[in-house]
């Protein structure tokens, strides 16, 4: 699911890092949140609470919290006090927002023995932890984001699909990218397919190179190794700088797909590297013209272009999956091509609402600097909640609710802006997938449900905020 934080925390050995620190050594947690709705949504003029009480582990800190708007505006100040056995943190919503509340150890308890310093984080996850909503690394450990820093997050909505636009769409973004489609496609898409051996029976496997407008679009293409038409599916990437995982291509072609898999750099899909700087999210960000995105998102729409002529696709389904900033570029794929999406499915998604900073609401990936006005003139043609209304497609979206690297007031801004019916999908105990993927659990899931039905011939159907 979205994998992050405004890094490249998306790098592989660090999702790994901390998965491990999830799954293998069970976070301590001295306290449990009861949320007054267990949606976690709640109506303008309802009161958004949590009622706090020890436990699982016994506390041994004094806590303090901080109620946040969009986790920007500071609405409210506390200290827990559970000497009754439980204490609440609870506010009015008065108006479409996400209510963010940080709760932090700050002291030891009277009488409870001094927290020993947990050991030091690998390097790079060390030089991430630290940061807005996050806590900094501290002597404290335990809590609930994954982080065991003592650090808690809750979260909740108020009245979310009536969060609009923080920032006006430019009035000529349409023109701008309409423009960009053109000149590629007068570009030959030149496909060069190379044979890949994989272990999984029944699959064909190829890994391609295709011209694109300032670049080449890479990746690997498989289908099952039988006549016919198949349903499509078009893969798109999480942020960072890896190779692609063949096998997992492969495991899609076999349930029946003809999968698409888009390494998100101009780079061999089985490049770990390619010469890509680490930091390729602010290069050319002060222009549109040289913008990494603007290859990137290219390079998405001329996968779309090869995908078309295969005479294996059955012309009716492709679907768009992705995580972070793979989810980002789905939505803007869904966007740029809407005529020929059937479905956007994706968890966390990155990239919207890139002006948020400069309104209330803490921006996340690719967090460019919101105090360079030409950074966040270029971010408007980039932000998914600006291709967002030229989506036709089903959209299924996860949002986490505690989320600082996909903040879920941006997801729900980009959701708002399609027309058509969706599905929001909440999680209101997770942060970025790749930090609690455990509580993140459900959108992978609900991915896996619907390409099951679509697979066999079924329609996504979309109904709404998902329970």
């Amino acid at each position: 699911m979205i994998r992050t934080c405004p890094r490249l925390i998306f790098a592989l050995a660090l999702g790994a890092a901390l998965a491990v620190a999830q799954r293998g050594q069970p976070i301590p947690q001295q306290l449990t949140f009861t949320p007054y709705h267990a949606s976690g949504i709640y109506d303008i003029g309802e009161t958004v609470g949590w009622t706090v009480t020890p436990g699982p582990v016994t506390p041994t800190y004094a806590y303090k919290w901080t109620i946040r708007r969009n986790n920007a505006v500071v609405l409210k100040e506390g200290k827990l006090d559970l000497s009754a056995g439980k204490d609440k943190i609870e506010i009015t919503g008065d108006q479409p927002e996400m209510i963010y509340v940080a709760v932090e150890a700050y002291d030891d308890l009277p009488g409870a023995a001094p927290a020993a310093a947990p050991a030091a984080p690998p390097a790079p996850l060390a030089a991430q932890v630290a940061g807005p909503g996050r806590g900094p690394v501290s002597r404290f450990t335990g809590g609930n984001d994954g982080r065991n820093t003592g650090f808690y997050a809750v979260g909740a909505a108020v009245a979310p699909a009536k969060i609009g636009l923080s920032t006006p769409r430019p009035d000529d973004f349409d023109a701008f990218w309409d423009g960009k489609l053109a000149e590629q496609a007068k570009i030959p898409i030149n496909a060069v397919l190379t044979p890949v051996q994989t272990d999984v029976p029944g699959i064909e496997m190829n890994m391609f190179v295709l011209d694109a407008l300032g670049s080449q679009a890479h990746g690997y293409v498989a289908k099952p190794a039988k006549e016919g038409k198949f349903p499509a599916v078009i893969q798109l990437q999480y942020a960072g700088v890896y190779a692609l995982q063949a096998r997992g291509v492969a495991q899609r072609a076999s349930e029946g797909w003809l999968i698409v898999n888009v390494d998100s750099h101009d780079k061999l899909p089985s490049d770990p590297s390619g010469g890509v700087p680490q930091g390729y999210q602010a290069v050319g960000n002060t222009d549109r013209e040289k913008s990494y995105f603007l290859n990137m998102y290219l390079r998405d729409s001329r996968a779309l272009d090869y995908l078309l002529t295969r005479p294996d696709w059955d012309g009716k389904t492709i679907v768009l999956m992705g995580g972070s900033m793979g989810g980002q570029q789905s939505l803007v794929l869904a966007g740029l091509r809407p005529e020929t999406i059937a479905a956007a499915l994706v968890c966390v998604p990155a990239g919207a609402d890139t002006n948020g900073d400069l309104h209330g609401r803490k921006a996340g990936y690719p967090n460019w600097p919101s105090n360079n006005p030409d950074v966040m003139k270029t971010a408007l043609y980039f932000d998914t909640v600006n291709f967002a209304s030229r989506i036709k497609a089903a959209v299924m979206a996860g949002m986490g609710f505690i989320d600082t690297t996909s903040p879920p007031a941006g997801v729900w801004t980009a959701l708002n802006q399609i027309s058509v019916p969706k599905e929001p999908l909440p999680m209101i105990e997770s942060d970025h997938d790749n930090i609690t993927p455990q509580k993140g659990s459900a959108c992978p899931a609900r991915q896996r449900e619907i390409l099951d039905l679509l697979v066999k011939g079924g329609e996504f159907k979309p109904d709404g905020i998902r329970p």
